[in-house]
Protein backbone atom coordinates (compact mmCIF):
# COMPACT_ATOMS: atom_id res chain seq x y z
CA UNK A 1 0.00 0.00 0.00
CA UNK A 2 1.07 3.71 -0.79
CA UNK A 3 0.24 6.51 1.57
CA UNK A 4 -0.40 9.41 0.03
CA UNK A 5 -1.40 12.86 1.81
CA UNK A 6 -2.42 16.25 0.10
CA UNK A 7 -2.25 19.68 0.66
CA UNK A 8 -3.03 23.11 -0.55
CA UNK A 9 -6.73 22.96 -0.99
CA UNK A 10 -8.88 26.07 -0.14
CA UNK A 11 -11.31 29.50 -0.95
CA UNK A 12 -10.09 31.39 -3.79
CA UNK A 13 -11.61 33.74 -5.86
CA UNK A 14 -12.49 32.87 -9.80
CA UNK A 15 -8.99 33.96 -11.79
CA UNK A 16 -6.88 33.26 -9.36
CA UNK A 17 -4.28 30.13 -8.63
CA UNK A 18 -3.91 27.37 -6.24
CA UNK A 19 -0.71 24.53 -6.08
CA UNK A 20 -1.70 21.17 -4.81
CA UNK A 21 0.95 18.69 -3.89
CA UNK A 22 0.84 14.95 -2.81
CA UNK A 23 3.62 13.65 -0.47
CA UNK A 24 3.99 9.72 -0.69
CA UNK A 25 5.56 7.10 1.64
CA UNK A 26 6.91 4.45 -0.82
CA UNK A 27 10.37 3.90 -1.66
CA UNK A 28 10.03 3.40 -5.11
CA UNK A 29 8.28 6.97 -5.85
CA UNK A 30 9.84 7.49 -9.52
CA UNK A 31 8.56 3.89 -10.71
CA UNK A 32 4.63 5.19 -9.79
CA UNK A 33 2.35 7.11 -12.04
CA UNK A 34 -0.07 9.56 -10.52
CA UNK A 35 -2.94 10.32 -11.20
CA UNK A 36 -5.26 13.73 -10.27
CA UNK A 37 -8.82 13.48 -10.25
CA UNK A 38 -11.74 15.74 -8.71
CA UNK A 39 -15.50 15.42 -7.78
CA UNK A 40 -18.24 17.96 -7.20
CA UNK A 41 -21.16 17.12 -5.31
CA UNK A 42 -23.81 15.28 -6.60
CA UNK A 43 -21.39 14.38 -10.15
CA UNK A 44 -19.02 11.38 -10.95
CA UNK A 45 -15.71 11.72 -10.14
CA UNK A 46 -13.58 13.21 -13.10
CA UNK A 47 -10.47 12.52 -14.60
CA UNK A 48 -7.58 15.89 -14.26
CA UNK A 49 -4.35 14.85 -15.28
CA UNK A 50 -1.88 12.51 -15.12
CA UNK A 51 2.12 12.56 -15.15
CA UNK A 52 4.87 8.96 -15.49
CA UNK A 53 7.07 8.04 -13.15
CA UNK A 54 9.95 9.69 -14.73
CA UNK A 55 7.85 12.71 -15.17
CA UNK A 56 8.72 12.75 -18.90
CA UNK A 57 4.97 12.07 -19.95
CA UNK A 58 1.54 13.89 -18.84
CA UNK A 59 -2.21 13.67 -19.81
CA UNK A 60 -5.15 15.79 -19.09
CA UNK A 61 -8.81 16.03 -19.14
CA UNK A 62 -10.49 18.03 -22.05
CA UNK A 63 -12.47 20.20 -19.80
CA UNK A 64 -9.08 22.11 -18.38
CA UNK A 65 -8.35 24.32 -21.52
CA UNK A 66 -4.52 24.21 -20.58
CA UNK A 67 -5.04 26.02 -17.08
CA UNK A 68 -3.55 23.02 -15.20
CA UNK A 69 -0.18 21.87 -15.18
CA UNK A 70 1.15 18.45 -13.48
CA UNK A 71 4.21 18.02 -12.21
CA UNK A 72 6.51 15.87 -9.76
CA UNK A 73 9.91 16.17 -7.90
CA UNK A 74 11.23 12.24 -7.20
CA UNK A 75 13.67 13.58 -5.01
CA UNK A 76 10.99 14.89 -2.77
CA UNK A 77 8.41 11.78 -3.19
CA UNK A 78 5.77 14.58 -4.18
CA UNK A 79 3.43 15.28 -7.12
CA UNK A 80 2.07 18.53 -7.75
CA UNK A 81 -1.16 20.05 -9.52
CA UNK A 82 -0.43 23.77 -10.53
CA UNK A 83 -3.91 25.37 -10.96
CA UNK A 84 -4.37 28.72 -12.84
CA UNK A 85 -7.58 30.94 -13.64
CA UNK A 86 -9.62 29.10 -11.27
CA UNK A 87 -13.10 28.97 -12.58
CA UNK A 88 -15.95 28.30 -10.20
CA UNK A 89 -16.92 25.14 -12.06
CA UNK A 90 -13.16 23.57 -10.55
CA UNK A 91 -14.96 23.31 -7.20
CA UNK A 92 -14.48 19.82 -6.03
CA UNK A 93 -12.80 17.72 -3.70
CA UNK A 94 -9.38 16.42 -5.57
CA UNK A 95 -8.02 13.29 -5.27
CA UNK A 96 -4.23 12.35 -6.12
CA UNK A 97 -3.81 8.26 -6.58
CA UNK A 98 -0.29 6.20 -7.79
CA UNK A 99 -0.22 3.46 -9.98
CA UNK A 100 2.52 0.98 -10.37
CA UNK A 101 1.21 0.72 -14.58
CA UNK A 102 1.90 3.93 -16.86
CA UNK A 103 0.07 6.62 -17.07
CA UNK A 104 -3.96 6.68 -17.35
CA UNK A 105 -6.57 8.88 -16.89
CA UNK A 106 -8.74 6.03 -15.71
CA UNK A 107 -9.26 5.55 -12.09
CA UNK A 108 -10.13 1.87 -11.78
CA UNK A 109 -6.01 1.71 -12.55
CA UNK A 110 -5.05 3.34 -9.41
CA UNK A 111 -4.99 1.35 -5.88
CA UNK A 112 -3.31 4.16 -3.80
CA UNK A 113 -5.51 7.32 -2.98
CA UNK A 114 -5.46 10.46 -0.62
CA UNK A 115 -7.26 11.83 1.66
CA UNK A 116 -8.78 14.26 -0.96
CA UNK A 117 -8.56 17.95 -0.28
CA UNK A 118 -11.20 20.71 -0.82
CA UNK A 119 -11.03 23.69 -3.72
CA UNK A 120 -13.73 26.28 -3.73
CA UNK A 121 -13.97 28.73 -6.52
CA UNK A 122 -15.97 31.86 -6.01
CA UNK A 123 -17.70 34.17 -8.14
Amino acid sequence: QVQLVESGGGLVQAGGSLRLSCAASVRAFSTYAMGWFRQAPGKEREFVATISGSGGSTRYGDSLKGRFTVSRDNRKNTGYLQMNSLKPEDTAVYYCAMTPSGISANPRDFGSWGQGTQVTVSS
